[in-house]
């Protein structure tokens, strides 16, 4: 709202919240060029206690409402022939994280759905971008009710995560890892997993 748009509130956990939100997005703007799913909520702890509905609810908002977005804005954008959506995943969807597993799960779902995607929209003008951010600034870990503790990485400000989006856009790049150096350890995980298995457990 800062920059001059609207925000339109939600309920991403549920499928009326992600459909009433693509209504009003349409209502609002007439039309959605750019698709940015960012939103997301955390948890951390052993996966064995985790309680049935906090796993519902990190399923729920990480992978299956961007999926709805998609599935709702699509259409739209394949019959214009133009377009593009935007995945904020995570890091820990592409090498996964002790202590949040189904984070994890849910955020390389959306990579590999990215993917899938990519493959579908081809030849139809729609592009798609996955962008993997490290930690980020933010309220987040607050919010999950863990603080941040690990060594590596470092947080970013929220800011740098936004020009990486733009960039994607801009760019029409298929994926963005923010700090790029965490492409790294991602690599290394098909190509070495034994030597990045020995790093990972070292900076858990």
């Amino acid at each position: 709202a800062a920059s001059g748009g609207t925000a339109l509130p939600g309920d991403l956990a549920t499928a009326e919240g992600c459909r009433a939100l693509a209504r009003q997005a349409l209502e609002a703007a007439g039309r959605v060029d750019v698709l940015v799913a960012n939103a997301g909520v955390g948890y951390e702890g052993p996966f064995a206690t985790m309680p049935a509905p906090a796993l519902d609810e990190v399923i729920a908002v990480n992978l299956t409402a961007p999926l709805r977005l998609v599935h709702a804005l699509l259409p739209a954008m394949v019959r214009r022939g133009s377009g593009h959506v935007v995945l904020v995943a995570s890091v820990a969807g592409a090498v996964g994280v002790g202590g949040e597993s189904v984070y994890s799960a849910a955020k390389g779902g959306l990579c590999v759905f990215a993917d899938s995607l990519r493959h579908e929209l081809r030849a139809s003008g729609v592009s798609v971008s996955v962008v993997l951010p490290g930690v980020v600034d933010t309220p987040f870990f607050e919010r999950r009710g863990a603080p941040y503790r690990r060594r590596v990485p470092r947080p970013v400000p929220a800011e740098r995560v936004a020009e990486a989006v733009c960039r994607a856009v801009e760019r029409r790049q298929r994926e963005v890892f923010v700090p790029r150096w965490l492409r790294i350890p991602a690599r290394l995980r098909g190509g070495a997993p034994a030597l990045y298995h020995r790093m990972a457990s070292r900076l858990a």
